[in-house]
């Protein structure tokens, strides 16, 4: 296969480098095949195949998100106003009944394509009919991290079924699409799993050399459930218990945390996903950020399902990071742009094991250019990552690209017909809500 060259021209670059900080250049950018290839003034244009003008435009790493249910887009606005139990048990579990492969497919896309739009390259996937899923990341053209929401509620033939729909997930998908998709273990949580599948869950991530990505600590009603089942432990504890602690692990939410969890956490490596806007929306509370990276553990944000957000924004989830962190402890110190953007960024590909996440040569090519010339955005803050992180919405994302192909450019679709999705994910919603109303009668 011919190499195929993509040069960015005039870029004002935002760079996430590590710790919390970052760096900006005017500079050209070269992208060959699927990585970048050269950073640096004046490239010749000649070098190229396409050419991209960056005028008026940051270019900065895609987005990572960190926790989804990407096919919930199909229940978007479908239970609001509610805290997590009722939310689940009343409304989402029992639609979630009428789910189908075709449905989760529809639902894939939908929210691919929400992604795309708001900058988006790589998201982390927990849910259920992951062949659809992977489909349509394979059609979209995204990086991918998915795993099958395991659940067995400690009845046997249940949890054997769940192995087998993860296990299936990674022998089919693993390694797929040129790379750009790879499969984890997931089980759902420690109120959901019996201690059975998470021991087993370790020993197969291990044999398999895949992750695992797992709900954490998110409400006080779960720390109070876990610790009645299993002598007192918090959810952190129980874990550590049975040695599913490490490096590998992806912990959502991990809202209520005491210290001997968060020693846990760093101990373990453990990569945390914040998703403030769900758990402000459930009202489940506001995770300690702050602490957890000053003690040097990897916090990545999430938008979790666009069913408790409502919507897969990553410049929304930014914001509002900051802002709860701020707003939680009364410092508005806290949490400052920089860190956010590496949140977002570098952080969140470290936690799935994904070569991005910063500029460098050598590395993935998944950018996004967002355009400044926008009444939001203007005028310009004296730092990028201020006017990214507070001014900026999905809507400023003029370009993206993953793995060197351009996803999205001039705010334009160029892998799927978008209006067909949306065509098809209303005729989807409206089939369930159809299935629901029969069933309830």
């Amino acid at each position: 296969m011919e190499s195929q060259s993509i040069l960015i021209k005039n870029a004002n670059i935002l760079n996430p480098i590590g710790n919390g900080q970052t760096e900006t250049k005017n500079s050209d950018l070269l992208i060959v095949d699927d990585k970048i290839s050269e950073i640096s003034a004046g490239i010749d244009e000649s070098s190229a195949d396409k050419i991209i003008d960056a005028s008026d435009k940051i270019l900065m790493p895609g987005l990572v998100n960190t926790h989804t249910h990407i096919s919930m887009s199909l229940l978007r606005g479908i239970a609001d106003d509610l805290e997590l139990d009722t939310w689940l048990n009343d409304y989402i579990w029992p639609m979630e009944a009428h789910l189908s492969e075709e449905y989760c497919y529809i639902g894939a896309l939908l929210g691919a394509c929400e992604m795309i739009k708001s900058g988006t390259t790589t998201f982390s996937d927990m849910y259920f009919y992951m062949d659809g899923v992977a489909r349509a990341v394979d059609e979209i053209g995204m990086r991918a991290v998915l795993s099958y929401g395991m659940i067995d509620f400690g009845i046997e033939e249940k949890r054997e079924n769940e192995f087998k729909e993860n296990i299936s997930l990674i022998k089919n998908h693993h390694n797929t699409a040129d790379g750009r998709i790879t499969a984890r273990f997931g089980p759902h949580s420690c109120y959901t799993a019996s201690v059975d599948l998470l021991e087993r869950v370790r020993k197969e991530a291990d044999k398999y050399g895949v992750g695992i990505h797992i709900h954490m600590n998110e409400t006080m009603k779960e720390i109070n459930d876990v610790g009645e089942a299993h002598d007192n432990k918090r959810p952190f504890e129980l874990l550590d218990s049975i040695d599913f602690l490490g490096e590998d692990v992806v912990a959502a939410h991990c809202v209520w945390l005491d210290e001997n969890e968060i020693k846990l956490i760093k101990d373990n490596d453990v990569k945390v996903s914040h998703n403030p806007c769900s758990n402000m929306k459930l009202a489940s509370g506001a995770a300690p950020v702050g602490e957890l990276l000053s003690q040097g553990i990897c916090v990545g944000l999430g938008t979790d399902g666009a069913s408790s957000n409502n919507n897969l924004d990553m410049f929304d989830e930014m914001k509002f990071a900051s802002l709860l962190q701020k707003v939680s402890t009364l410092d508005p110190k806290v949490l400052n742009a920089d860190e956010v953007i590496n949140m977002a960024t570098i952080n969140g590909a470290k936690s799935l094991g994904i070569d991005a996440g910063t500029i460098a040569i050598g590395k993935k090519a998944d950018l996004i250019l967002v355009d400044t010339n926008h009444p939001n955005m203007t005028p310009q803050s004296s730092s990028l990552a201020s006017n990214l992180v507070y001014s900026a919405n999905g809507s400023n994302v003029d370009t993206t690209i993953c793995n060197g192909k351009v996803l999205m450019e001039n705010r334009k679709l160029l892998t799927v017909d978008e209006d067909k999705i949306l065509s098809e994910a209303k005729r989807a919603i409206l089939e369930m809500k159809e299935l629901r109303e029969a069933e309830s009668e």
